[in-house]
């Protein structure tokens, strides 16, 4: 900011030198009246004026300057104006609830239009004052049309269903939009997960993920190939123009270089897959978990790691092993107050609450008792090879016993010693808990596992690093955490507990993680 501001001064020094008469939409001038800019304004956010000038575009604090010209915007009757476009899934219910919310809180009157197919308006009124702060309008379409709305400056935010893909990237910077995969840029509102469906009778009730995705290819056709009956597989899924399709071709298909099938049939929308299921026993669909509504869940799972279902503890944990982020993108530009102050609002805990309630899995942490996890720790003794002996079982149940696992979790790319995206906003969700003094007084232990993929020793010794890595970065994104407070401790367990099969890409992922402990 301080930079911000001499640079920002040096162009007002510059212009009062240069006397320049051209006529412009505003002028900004120092309230001594020394210096003064011309420029077409691109905006106010009822703080801080953008201006393109000569010298390039300008940001210039609003406290520090009087405008004159007919670009000025009228500060009584100034309305922050927020565009919010994307992925209907999120437009649709959860945007809303997050609006209300947020309108609810900060005591905020609200009027909701629809101002277009798919495009909503809500009227943000002081109670008190009986003013329009603000506009924010929501459009539902998909994650595709959500980025191209904001390369070509038709939004501010960006409702996504899906990770940003390279082209996005690279055409963000071109136009000035900086880097979208960077802090800031990009925060996780909620979490949902890729759930395959059946109609209720369906004989089977576990799916693997290979087998899952040989369903999707094609490869798999019949269901007597999954331990069913005698019957052809009709496949079902959302349009892969949409970031639900996308997902699932992200997850299950492009890791194993498979393509979906041409015979599955694709849907513009949740509820027309749902329905499509419903109506064939034939049939199996990947929906989103907020919006299964009475079809039969598959359980994922295999023969040498835990039968997991999508409820919200385990897409929480990240041990379901197709959680999927709900992202919310922005770009680098300045916001309004009004609009910042939503953001903000997105991540409290009140937020977390609207968020549960509108059918997505919420992000605040729980402690799970060590004798809940009954299954996980079976799973740990009876897939335990030679490699992990009898000492190092006791060690790590020796080290855990009297403590709870928190739901916060820590997994990686593949292929990769970085983050995944769920894994990086819970590094600033761990980092603010710590600071809020919410852990105070207890041990914080980062214990880490590896998959079974070379020898024990070796994955233990890289699961160590992995954890003090998590550590690090949480310290880092914490930088008022009072060390002095908190036992803060980082162990390892490498191949101990298996969550999942190592014997592909998606077991070992789910096995590759850094779990955090309280006692």
């Amino acid at each position: 900011m301080r930079l911000l501001r001499a640079v920002c001064c040096a162009a007002l020094f510059l212009a009062a030198i240069a006397g320049s008469a051209v006529s412009q939409d505003v002028t900004l001038t120092s309230r001594d009246g020394l210096v003064a800019v011309g420029g077409n304004l691109l905006g106010y956010d009822g703080e801080f004026y953008r201006v393109d000038t000569e010298y390039g575009v300008l940001t210039l604090d609003g406290s520090g300057v009087l405008c004159d010209g007919p670009g000025c915007p009228n500060l009584d009757d100034y309305v922050a104006e927020l565009t919010i476009s994307g992925a209907a899934t999120i437009g649709n219910v959860l945007m809303p609830a997050l609006v209300e919310g947020f309108g609810l809180r900060y005591g905020y009157s609200l009027r909701r239009e629809e101002v277009a197919p798919n495009s909503i308006l809500y009227t943000l009124t002081e109670a008190t004052q009986n003013r329009v702060a603000g506009k924010f309008t929501i459009t539902s379409s998909n994650t595709d049309a959500g980025f191209d709305d904001l390369l070509n400056e038709g939004t501010d935010l960006v409702m996504a269903l899906r990770e940003i893909r390279k082209p996005e990237i690279r055409a963000a910077i071109a136009g000035g939009l900086g880097d979208l995969r960077q802090k800031g840029r990009f925060r996780v509102l909620a979490l949902d997960a890729l759930v395959p469906i059946v109609a209720p009778g369906n004989s089977v009730h576990t799916i693997s993920m290979p087998d899952l995705a040989r369903v999707l290819s094609g490869e798999f056709d019949n269901w007597s190939q999954l331990g069913g009956p005698d019957a052809p597989i009709s496949v079902h899924l959302r349009a892969t123009t949409s970031g639900l399709g996308q997902a699932v071709e992200d997850t299950l298909l492009t890791p194993v270089g498979a393509v979906l099938s041409d015979q599955a049939v694709q849907h513009d929308s949740d509820a027309g897959l749902r329905e499509a299921v419903l109506a064939d026993p034939f049939a199996i669909g990947i929906s989103s978990a907020s919006e299964t509504g009475t079809a039969m869940r598959l359980a994922v799972g295999g023969a040498c790691g835990a039968t997991l279902t999508a409820t919200p503890r385990n897409a929480k944990t990240e041990d379901y092993p197709m959680t999927a982020p709900v992202f919310l993108y922005q770009p680098a530009i300045r916001l309004p107050k009004l609009a910042r102050e939503f953001l903000g609002y997105t991540g409290s805990a009140h937020a977390q609450y609207v968020i549960r309630r509108a059918g997505f899995v919420d992000q605040l942490p729980e402690e799970v008792p060590i004798d809940a996890q009954g299954d996980r720790l079976a799973n740990a003794i009876r897939q335990a090879g030679q490699e992990v002996p009898l000492e190092e079982l006791q060690r790590m149940m020796t080290t855990l016993a009297g403590m709870t696992r928190l739901t916060t979790s820590f997994r990686f790319q593949a292929g990769s010693a970085q983050l995944d995206a769920q894994s990086r906003s819970n590094v600033a969700l761990m980092a603010r808990a710590l600071e809020s003094g919410q852990y105070d007084g207890r041990q914080v232990l980062f214990a880490g596992f590896s998959d079974s993929d070379g020898p024990a020793e070796a994955n233990r010794v890289i699961a160590a690093q992995r954890a003090e890595a998590v550590l690090r970065a949480v310290l880092a994104a914490g930088q008022t955490i009072d060390t002095a407070r908190i036992n803060l401790t980082a162990d390892a367990f490498g191949e101990a507990m298996p969550m999942a099969c190592d014997d592909s890409a998606w077991g070992r992922k789910i096995n590759r993680r850094v779990e955090v402990w309280i006692r």
